[in-house]
């Protein structure tokens, strides 16, 4: 599998894929839904599909001697492979914010989602639904890419207004909170996060080798 990823590094790819990762500084910004820095990364691996569309990469995958479920399991190690850069980055940065900045009265004052272990946890579930309802709807066909990803910009951005209002309810303001304060609720979100992001990437990889095993190409 590791010669699939590099077959999907160096030939499917678009450079935006990579481009794109610079959005997890978005982390940074105060008075910005943070949030949106993860559906960039997300915007940038829909260009490398776009990509293997229009250079045929799956047709000329099915000429190698590898099976169609490993085509399956070389986008998808390529887009965990983005994915996880942009978490990364984005756990590196949050730590910074959470260690160094947390007094900065610049995020003090901001009244959208801090950076913190909760906004990690929303990470990891709108990169979930990615996989799931984008590179599994994508699997569809092999080709077509537009609706799914309209489908999955429509629940990611629900992500996104669910995230940035949760914390304004009563009792879970400790969701917001700065620096290390309030951790544990924060830790149940990234748990839960972790959790889903896993389980909805699975069934992704399942439902795809599934459809993409029917297809006549």
């Amino acid at each position: 599998m590791k010669k699939m990823l590099w077959k999907e590094i160096r030939l499917a790819a678009s450079p935006l894929s990579f481009w794109f990762l610079a959005a997890a500084a978005l982390t940074f910004v105060p008075g910005y839904p943070i949030l949106l820095g993860a559906f960039f990364i997300t915007l940038g691996i829909f260009y490398s599909f776009q990509t293997t569309r229009e250079n045929n990469d799956i047709g000329y995958s099915l000429l190698l001697p590898v099976a169609k479920k490993d085509i399956v399991k070389g986008k998808y190690l390529f887009v965990l492979f983005i994915e996880g850069c942009g978490f990364l980055a984005m756990t590196v940065f949050t730590l910074i914010r959470m260690l160094f900045l947390s007094a900065a009265a610049a995020y003090t004052a901001n009244a959208l989602m801090c950076a913190n272990f909760t906004f990690l946890g929303f990470v990891l579930l709108i990169y979930g639904i990615f996989n799931l309802v984008f590179v599994g709807g994508f699997f569809r066909t092999a080709y077509k890419f537009g609706k799914p990803f309209i489908f999955y910009i429509i629940a990611a951005m629900l992500v996104v207004v669910l995230a940035e209002s949760l914390h304004h309810f009563p009792g879970l303001g400790g969701l917001n909170g700065f620096g290390f304060t309030e951790i544990v609720p924060q830790l149940i979100v990234l748990a839960a996060g972790a959790l889903l992001f896993a389980a909805f990437t699975l069934l992704g990889i399942k439902n795809s080798i599934k459809r993409f095993e029917k297809i006549d190409l």
